[in-house]
Parts: structure tokens; C-alpha cells; sequence
């Protein structure tokens, strides 16, 4: 290979044209020829799936059955008014039912049956009900936390490893202020400060908490990226920095913090679930994972089933968020690697 073949295979990612006769590997995509004006093509879904491990193949079906189990629930009750196939989770089955006329005939803390797949608690609501609906709440939090952390917590990282100077010290200032302050703590105090328990504070609350951790993978993936031979190229041929940030840095550092959000997405799902346990989440009656242990406990003599449930759903959702991020953050690295 000629000088000028090297220096050309080198400054690719700034747009330079490579040789007909240099060939572009894509890692995780089809192999393409740059000359032929051909750009190259994702792997699909399907290939991707069939290339997880069994425990990771098996970690996305819970999520997707979990998000598409919340998503059911409250379709079912906010707009088909519970018509749908999904018992109502605040409906205590022994009560006077005013569809029928007639009192129900559920019992308090019933073991699996036909009616009830996973029994009743203590006043008699559906525990498979309830535990589909809790999902929402964790969901939403963790949805939440994520969009804070990648649109603000991405941008100030990619900004100040990028920028560095006097904008560094002043944002990591701010973010190590944060930092300091132990976060559930914190989180019970804002809560308390607040007043009100709605799902929307309880997500902007810890929203606001989640980007600190996302300003620093962002500003460590950046000042990484800033250093590449294609930001080096854009800066030596008088390319806006602003530019830079929008077209090099940003894209670069964004699969790196998407998979991190599936990771952090379960230490917010276990904070929400916390505070559900010591009710300070959304207020009662709502079904939360978290609420439904801690009134669940008081009868697990009686009918352990109530607290496993619940708990065993929180495990399962935080361990395959776990790895399903953790296939997806050595997937980008590979990526990244080959760059």
C-alpha cells in the first residue's frame, strides 16, 4: 500500500474518498466497496438475536414480555376502562362487584387457580393483575432516568470532553457537587421537599440524580474520541468545533451511553423499588413491585408466594436489563475498536 493509500484509509471517517482498489470492512455489517457509492447495511434483527448468548436470547424475551405485559395494563385501564382480558389490580374480588350486582366470591390471600394464575393478596386483589401493572411504574422511572441521562447527561460529557478548559472545570464541578451527596438520601429528601408522590415527580426526580453517572461515561468516551485521527482531520481543515461535536463526537459517544443506560436502567428500577418498600414512590393504591412486597411481608407465613412474586419480577427485569446491556456495551466497544 502507498503513502497515499494509508493517509487516505486513515482520515476515512471525515469523508475522505478512498481508492477503488482499498477495500472497507464494516464490523457487524455487510462488507461493501466504497467506490461503488454502496453504503453499508445494518445487521438485522434477527441476525443479532441469533448471535446472544442463550442467557442474554432468554433476558430479552422476560424484557419484552415485561414491556409489553405494562404497556397491555395500562391500555386496558385508561382507555378500554378494563374491558380487556386483565383484571382491574385494585378490584378486591370478595367485594361488592357493581357490574354484576352480586358480591364476589375471591378469597383473601388464595393460593393459584383458574380465576387467580398467581392467587390473591390480603384484600383479595389479583396478584398476576398487580404484578403486570407494577411493571408500569418501574418502566416509566427507568424510561425516564434514561432520556435525562442520554440527552443531558450525554451532551454535557460529550461537550466538556471535547471542549475541555475552563467549561470542564465548572460542569464536573457542578456534577462531582452532586456526586458528594449519597444519592438515596438525597432522593428521600427531594421526595419529602416535594410533597407530592406522582409518578411524573418520582421520575424527574430521579432523572435529575442519573445524570451525573452519564456526564462521566459520555466525557470519558470524548476525550477518547476527541484524540481520533477523523476529529484531529476535521480540526486541521477549519471544521466549526461546534460541527465536530454534532457530526464526529456525539455519534460516536452515543452507543456507548445507550448501553449503559440498559445497565443503569436496573440500579433505578431497585432505587424505585426502595422507595416503593419504604412508601415514599407513588401513592397507594397503585400497584408498584416495590409496595407489593412490603405489604405482602406481613403475611408470608400465611402465603409466600405474594412477597416471591413481586420479588422475583424486579430480579428478573434488573438482571436481564443487566445482561442484555452488558452484550450490547462489548458490542459497541467492538464497534469502536475497528473504527
Amino acid at each position: 500500500m502507498t503513502d497515499f493509500q494509508a493517509d487516505s484509509v486513515d482520515v476515512v471517517a471525515t469523508g475522505a474518498v478512498l481508492p477503488e482498489s482499498t477495500t472497507m470492512v464494516v464490523v457487524g455489517s455487510s462488507t461493501a466497496q466504497p467506490g461503488d457509492g454502496t453504503p453499508p447495511t445494518r445487521e438485522p434483527v434477527r441476525q443479532v438475536f441469533a448471535s446472544m448468548p442463550l442467557l442474554v436470547k432468554f433476558s430479552t424475551i422476560w424484557l419484552i414480555l415485561i414491556v409489553g405485559g405494562a404497556i397491555y395494563g395500562k391500555v386496558d385501564q385508561t382507555i378500554f376502562n378494563d374491558a380487556l382480558p386483565l383484571q382491574d389490580p385494585n378490584f378486591q374480588t370478595n367485594n361488592f362487584d357493581p357490574r354484576t350486582g352480586e358480591f364476589g366470591t375471591g378469597e383473601a390471600i388464595e393460593g393459584p387457580s383458574a380465576s387467580h394464575w398467581l392467587g390473591t393478596d390480603a384484600i383479595a386483589r389479583d396478584t398476576f393483575a398487580r404484578t403486570v401493572h407494577g411493571g408500569w411504574v418501574s418502566l416509566t422511572v427507568a424510561v425516564v432516568a434514561a432520556g435525562f441521562g442520554i440527552i443531558v447527561g450525554g451532551f454535557l460529557g460529550s461537550l466538556v470532553g471535547f471542549v475541555r478548559g475552563r467549561t470542564e472545570i465548572l460542569i464536573m464541578a457542578g456534577i462531582d457537587v452532586i456526586l458528594a451527596f449519597p444519592a438515596l438520601i438525597l432522593l428521600l429528601a427531594m421526595v419529602s421537599i416535594f410533597r407530592v408522590r406522582s409518578l411524573l415527580v418520582i421520575s424527574l426526580v430521579i432523572g435529575f440524580l442519573s445524570i451525573p453517572a452519564y456526564t462521566r461515561v459520555a466525557r470519558a468516551n470524548s476525550l477518547a474520541i476527541s484524540n481520533r485521527e477523523f476529529v484531529l482531520a476535521a480540526r486541521a481543515i477549519g471544521t466549526k468545533p461546534s460541527k465536530i461535536l454534532r457530526r464526529e463526537i456525539i455519534p460516536n459517544v452515543l452507543p456507548t451511553v445507550l448501553s449503559y443506560a440498559m445497565v443503569a436502567g436496573a440500579f433505578v428500577i431497585v432505587v424505585e423499588g426502595s422507595l416503593s418498600f419504604l412508601g415514599l414512590s407513588v401513592q397507594l393504591p397503585t400497584a408498584t413491585w416495590g409496595n407489593m412486597i412490603n405489604q405482602a411481608r406481613r403475611d408470608i407465613e400465611l402465603n409466600i408466594l405474594q412477597v416471591l412474586v413481586p420479588s422475583l419480577a424486579l430480579v428478573f427485569t434488573v438482571l436481564s436489563l443487566n445482561q442484555v446491556g452488558d452484550f450490547f456495551r462489548k458490542r459497541s466497544a467492538f464497534r469502536a475498536s475497528a473504527l
